[in-house]
């Protein structure tokens, strides 16, 4: 029977959890020492990536489901009808150790309604953490949701158990965390980031300094945002995250689409999901201007608020500005050639390490990665003349419409910028 309960508590804190989407498991790589159990480094009943691309499991549960606030847009809410269910710290401790010995997982992601108040959730979760890595000497990866309005005390001790911490920032703008999450306040969520980010950059100082000084959230912080709950368009929605990534180095900010859950009339009618699209062209923008060198500007602007659903921002900024192409991939700078629609960040070292041996034509370039279908409209390599100049914006626009809708009907491979 306890056994069965406890299956019962995992169907339901499981499920609450897949709303949270901010559980990536990279940069850290804490080390198994003196026969402990696991490793962060290891590659790999939630799946999510490296940013070297290693697929990595993860146990991501909820402590509990239940809550103190009502936030319309969160499925656990108070007010909410559904099923409730609550682990112990040592329920969750012996899921993660027993998941992690039948190789099911190689980490966890645990986050919780509040319960009482902050402090005391926020305590349990570092009970997790530290039971898990003093008494079985665990070393997989541990990624805990900061609960906002805590100690700095809880936080610190958080933050030497586990790898990545994360505050939740809800809504892109404080009017509308007002509306929608009356209960929650603006700089209970900014001043754990702050802590965070001023400990973290403290930490590795110190540890310069001094080798045995202890990590504190070696993988860093990141963030959630849900969209399309409030009114908010796209360029403000990215300003906030560049302000995020600027002010409090987060190591990512995740973008979750609203899903409809009641007839509030203050969110949006049942049916009126965000589609999935918006929110991969959040997360392409959101690439460009941390690996591809863009700034916001150029990406979203007052001009163009909204991102394109149709083509990715990259291509959509080519199509914008056609007199910088084509670009000669033999004589280009790095930074231009990261720029060309087709060409990711791996391709385009490639390119600056392989054209100083030689020229490069199509037969490299389609070895080093890059989409011959796209990029052929903004290139100029040894065995290919200029792209026609009577192609307008528009014209090309629509001809690389045809193409991606043909290759998708031959595969159904999805790429970030395909």
């Amino acid at each position: 029977m306890v056994w069965e309960r406890v299956q019962e508590k995992l169907s339901i804190l499981s499920d609450a959890a897949k709303y949270d989407v901010s559980c990536a498991s990279s940069g850290s790589n804490r080390k198994n020492t003196n026969k402990g159990l696991g490793n962060s480094s290891g590659s790999g009943i939630c799946h999510t990536y490296t940013e070297d691309g290693r697929c990595v499991s993860l146990l991501k549960i909820l402590l509990t489901n239940y809550c103190i606030y009502d936030c319309l847009y969160c499925v656990s809410r108070k007010s909410n009808d559904i099923r409730r269910a609550g682990f112990t710290v040592q329920e969750v401790v012996d899921l993660t150790i027993g998941f992690y010995r039948r190789n099911y997982i190689e980490g966890l992601f645990l986050s919780s309604g509040i319960f009482k108040n902050p402090d005391y959730t926020m305590e349990r979760l570092v009970r997790v953490a530290k039971k898990l890595r003093t008494e079985h000497r665990f070393n997989g990866y541990i990624h805990l949701k900061t609960i906002p309005g805590c100690s700095e005390e809880l936080m610190k001790e958080a933050a030497l158990y586990a790898d990545r911490l994360s505050v939740n920032i809800e809504l892109p703008s404080e009017q509308s965390l007002k509306a929608l999450a009356p209960e929650k306040k603006r700089t209970d969520i900014i001043k754990p980031m702050k802590y965070l980010s001023e400990n973290i950059q403290g930490f590795k100082h110190e540890r310069k300094l001094i080798g045995k000084a202890p990590s504190f959230a070696p993988a860093g912080q990141s963030t959630q945002m849900v969209i399309g709950a409030s009114p908010e368009n796209d360029l403000q929605i990215m300003s906030i995250a560049n302000a995020l990534y600027k002010t409090y180095q987060l190591k990512r900010v995740y973008y979750s689409g609203f899903v409809p859950i009641s007839n509030d009339n203050r969110l949006p009618k049942l049916g009126t999901a965000v589609p999935i699209i918006r929110e991969n062209r959040l997360y392409q923008a959101d690439w460009l201007l941390r690996f591809y060198k863009f700034s916001l500007k150029e990406i979203i602007n007052e001009k163009f608020p909204q991102l394109d659903l149709d083509i990715d921002p990259k291509l959509s900024w080519a199509l914008r500005n056609l007199d910088q192409f084509p670009v000669d991939i033999n004589t280009a700078d790095y930074e231009m050639i990261l720029r060309i629609p087709g060409v990711g960040v791996s391709s385009a070292l490639k390119i600056v390490q392989g054209r100083t041996f030689r020229k490069l034509g199509w037969d490299e370039l389609k070895r080093f990665g890059v989409a011959y279908s796209r990029a052929k409209h903004f290139i100029v390599c040894k065995d290919q003349n200029a792209m026609p100049r009577d192609l307008h914006e528009e014209k090309l626009r629509q001809t690389i419409l045809g193409q991606s809708k043909y290759a998708k009907s031959l595969s159904p491979q999805f790429s970030l910028f395909a």
